[in-house]
């Protein structure tokens, strides 16, 4: 995959600098980090030599990063953000099994590409010694993901279309279905990477067996085929 440019700055702080000067200026940061890390790794990345990627002086880096880590935690939350932005939205009003396996279509490709399976190794590598990244990637990746999942699968039951109990448990279960499998056969280099026929065929194994268990309601809406009542 070719590297795509960071697109903006992460959330800031209350007291962060939100100008589009400094906006700007820090999304330059991130993505000459961005490219240090992907190029050398973590550990081999220094503040320096991320300063003169970026085409700024140590001195305005400091500005907008204090360490290295903090710098990490940025990126990663940079990620996270641009992923749940090419995610395909989860829209109660349209058909549950085809709803999911689109939206598990663009989470799984995504999480596929070269570039992500990148960081996540960096992340998981030093996560015993510096814990943020990897604390800040699953909050901003798989947390904030089953509090999607969980809000779309919530409309669904309080419109009478979906027998679910738990939608939190059942989230975490379809994002375990959806993406466990093939990210842990890629990040272990098991395999090759999957085709788009094979991701978009896991997907809808994935969403037929989240409604399999939780049974799909016959409301009689157009376009709605429900499963067992």
């Amino acid at each position: 995959m070719n590297a795509s440019p960071i697109a903006g700055a992460t959330m800031a702080s209350p007291t962060e600098d939100v100008s589009p000067g400094a906006c700007a200026k820090r999304a330059q940061i991130l993505e000459g980090a961005r490219r240090r890390f992907l190029a050398v790794g973590f550990e081999a990345a220094s503040m320096e030599t991320i300063a003169r990627e970026a085409g700024v002086s140590k001195g305005t880096l400091y500005v907008y990063f204090p360490n290295k880590e903090a710098l990490f935690v940025a990126l990663v939350e940079e990620s996270k953000r641009q992923t749940a932005e090419h995610l395909t939205p989860l829209d109660p009003a349209g058909a549950p099994e085809e709803v999911l396996t689109r939206y598990a279509v663009d989470l799984i490709t995504r999480l596929l590409e070269p570039e992500h399976i990148a960081l996540v190794r960096m992340v998981v590598g030093v996560a015993d010694r510096i814990p943020a990244p990897a604390q800040s990637f699953f909050q901003a990746g798989p947390v904030a993901g089953a509090r999607r999942i969980a809000g779309y699968f919530e409309q669904l039951v309080a419109a009478g279309r979906l027998d679910m109990p738990d939608v939190e448990a059942a989230a975490w279960q379809f994002l375990s279905l959806c993406t466990h499998p093939v990210m842990v056969r890629t990040l272990m280099a098991a395999d090759r990477e999957p085709t788009a026929e094979v991701i978009a065929a896991h997907a809808r194994r994935s969403a037929a067996m989240v409604f399999a268990a939780y049974p799909l309601l016959n409301r009689g809406g157009a376009g709605q085929s429900g499963g067992r009542a």
